[in-house]
């Protein structure tokens, strides 16, 4: 096995686990939202701020694991 299979299951590793980080991240707002509807609007802005910063962190990832 070359490296290259091994940056593609590393990148692969990355985009399911941002995938799984948004999807946390929505069903908690989701929640947070049905709780309190007159919040919906920070609660919107907080969820849309923390799924920026995980698909940063995983293009990060995914650069990396091309580059190596």
């Amino acid at each position: 096995m070359d490296f290259g299979a091994f940056a593609a299951i590393g990148a692969g590793l990355a985009a399911v686990g941002a995938g799984i980080g948004i999807g946390n991240i929505g069903k908690g707002a989701m929640e947070a939202i049905a709780r309190q509807p007159e919040a919906a609007s920070t609660i919107q802005t907080n969820m849309l701020i923390a799924a920026a910063l995980i698909e940063g962190v995983a293009l990060f990832a995914v650069v990396v694991a091309l580059l190596k």
